[in-house]
């Protein structure tokens, strides 16, 4: 499929699976409300979850949100990219795509193939990750099929290369605020805009902030030091003899782009439980930290 495919089976208000750099997406034309419907549907997503809206280019922002002046300087720095910023919304959009509050997510993803999708449609679409809610988020195209079998278009776009949902930052207040970590650090993101506020009280409420999230169907718990009895998957840094077992990389952005492909493997081998090493402390490793906690 090209992605002037998708974009007219968008326009029919159909879903279409695309890819992005972070995850691939569960899309629907954002303008159709029953198209967007389909996506909580077939997700089996809880209607007061919010959606990302996904912008072919920054300059479709102003038709979702008011924008404030960090907004601009962000966009500038980091989009195209895994970036969604939180700014309040135009009275024009639909309250079925904020999970009914006041405040709309927007990013513009890095994908060749979705941005040539989004240039065809000629406006935005929702796209959460494209697999049951709270299920592993998927990152090729097979993890997509897996989920939801061939009745559902795929664009696909190879592997995503971050493997990790974007970072989310707040902008509806005096200051921004992290909502949830992603490949672009709170480091990397406070040069840009200067130190965030606490995400304390009350903030809008996010995708991926729920405490049990990414998580794989097999239980999955953290490494105690003891084996598990029985058949047991591990995913650490080097073998301890499990049943299956995948070894993951020492540096944090290869470990996050290889994550859920992981997690996936071992899920599907068989195993009664999953243990997972923990990972290094440090500020780069704080979404694969953040990916891991909701997981066990």
């Amino acid at each position: 499929m090209s992605p002037a495919d998708a974009a007219e089976l968008l326009r029919r208000g159909e879903l279409v699976a695309i890819p992005t750099e972070t995850v691939y997406g569960l899309a629907a034309d954002a303008t159709q409300e029953e198209a967007v419907r389909k996506v909580f549907a077939l997700k089996g997503r809880p209607a007061d979850h919010p959606l990302i809206v996904h912008l072919g280019e920054a300059a479709w922002a102003g038709d979702w949100g008011v924008l404030p002046p960090a907004f601009a300087v962000l966009a500038e720095r980091f989009w195209p990219g895994p970036l969604t910023m939180v700014v309040p919304r135009l009275a024009s959009v639909s309250p079925l795509i904020t999970g009914g509050q006041d405040s709309v997510a927007l990013r513009v993803p890095r994908h060749p193939l979705t941005l040539e999708t989004l240039r065809w449609l000629g406006r935005a679409v929702v796209a959460p990750s494209a697999n049951r809610f709270g299920h592993t988020s998927p990152t090729c195209a097979e993890h997509v099929l897996s989920e939801f079998g061939s009745s559902l278009a795929v664009l696909d776009g190879g592997a995503c290369p971050v493997g990790l949902e974007s970072s989310i930052v707040d902008l509806t207040g005096s200051r921004p605020r992290l909502l949830r970590p992603g490949q672009l650090s709170r480091a990397v993101l406070e040069e840009v805009v200067g130190p965030f506020a606490l995400a304390e009280g009350v903030v809008p409420r996010v995708p991926g902030a729920l405490d049990r999230h990414y998580a794989p169907r097999t239980l999955t718990r953290w490494d105690n030091g003891v084996v598990p009895e029985g058949r047991w998957g591990w995913l650490g840094f080097a073998s301890r003899g499990a049943t299956a077992e995948v070894l993951m990389p020492l540096m944090a952005e290869e470990y996050g782009a290889r994550l859920y492909a992981a997690l996936r493997e071992l899920d599907e081998a068989g195993v009664e439980v999953i243990v997972v090493e923990r990972p290094p402390v440090g500020p780069e490793w704080e979404a694969v930290a953040d990916r891991l906690r909701r997981a066990v």
